[in-house]
């Protein structure tokens, strides 16, 4: 029988992973973890879809050690936050806005065990999260960043805080006044610079299909100027069907029912099968049957809506 070379291994593992043998392809990936950042990043993503939170956040820290598309750490005066007690916490933003909505559950959890906590914050989310229980500063201009006990990556508190599948922040953490209107919103594309953006937005013919079934909530057709304005007329609709995208998680941060329409495969954090994810109980998942097969989705959903 052939020896498989280590790259031939992995290719063998990501086929496996993307037909659904997960079992096989962590077989893989455990052997070639220690030794190659690919294998580690594929790892924790499996373990994170599957639930198994604490050792796929951990897994998930290799994000800042990758050789490519390597997340930055901030040079700051003070040390960086392994979990241990503190006073004081900057919390330090990465990655798209509907990862910092997702993440930004955490800032309660900080607060409950007294740390008076300071999040550097994009302007479009500020008026957003300045309900948290935190200190906004901005992160835009001249940037003057007062000193604290410790910073801590956004996307590294679920590990810091020692997440768990049975200790995940489900309740809502956000809140809006909403604005008039009800009725449907819908959303068919997310932000066209992330690069998997072409697969989990909707196709032109399924996106006017879409459309067709409410209002849009992308900004250039609401006037939002900001995640607030949009959360405040999500809180007046009925329901919003959106793609994984920013608006999946405003809504569900908000509390708001909410359709989410996956692609296959999808992000980790609406796991690996079902209609339902611990990170957002209003939601409800709708997931393609095959790649690229947005027609049975949409059926589906129609269905669900009746006439």
């Amino acid at each position: 029988m052939p020896v498989l070379s280590a790259q031939e291994a992995f290719n063998a593992a990501v086929q496996a992973h993307r037909e659904g043998r997960l079992a096989d392809a962590e077989k893989v990936y455990r052997v070639l973890a220690p030794y190659y950042w690919r294998a580690r990043d594929n790892l924790g993503l499996l373990l994170l879809a599957d639930g198994r939170l604490e050792e796929g956040f951990a897994l998930y820290e290799g994000r800042f050690t990758r050789p490519e598309r390597r997340v930055e750490k901030p040079a700051l005066s003070f040390p960086e936050w392994g979990g241990e007690r503190v006073g004081s916490l900057l919390v330090w933003p990465e990655q798209g806005f509907g990862d910092q909505i997702l993440h930004a559950r955490w800032i309660g959890e900080l607060a409950r065990r007294g740390v008076e906590v300071t999040l550097l914050c994009p302007p479009p989310l500020i008026r957003l999260f300045d309900q948290l229980p935190a200190r906004m500063l901005a992160q835009e201009g001249q940037l003057q960043v007062p000193r604290h006990e410790a910073f801590v990556m956004l996307g590294s508190l679920p590990f810091r805080c020692g997440a768990s599948a049975a200790s995940v922040p489900a309740e809502p953490y956000l809140k809006a006044e909403p604005a008039p209107g009800d009725g449907i919103g819908v959303c068919w594309r997310g932000d066209p610079r992330y690069p998997g953006n072409a697969a989990r937005s909707l196709s032109p013919e399924a996106a006017e299909r879409l459309s067709r079934l409410g209002r849009s909530l992308l900004p250039e057709d609401t006037g939002a100027n900001d995640f607030m304005e949009t959360a405040e007329i999500i809180a007046g609709l009925d329901l919003v069907i959106t793609v994984d995208t920013s608006i999946a998680n405003l809504a569900g941060a908000l509390g708001k029912r909410c359709w989410v329409l996956l692609a296959q495969p999808c992000d980790w954090r609406w796991m690996r099968s079902g209609a339902a994810t611990p990170w957002y109980p209003s939601a409800r998942l709708f997931r393609q049957p095959s790649a690229g097969d947005w027609t049975s989705v949409l059926d589906e959903v129609e269905r669900e809506l009746g006439p």
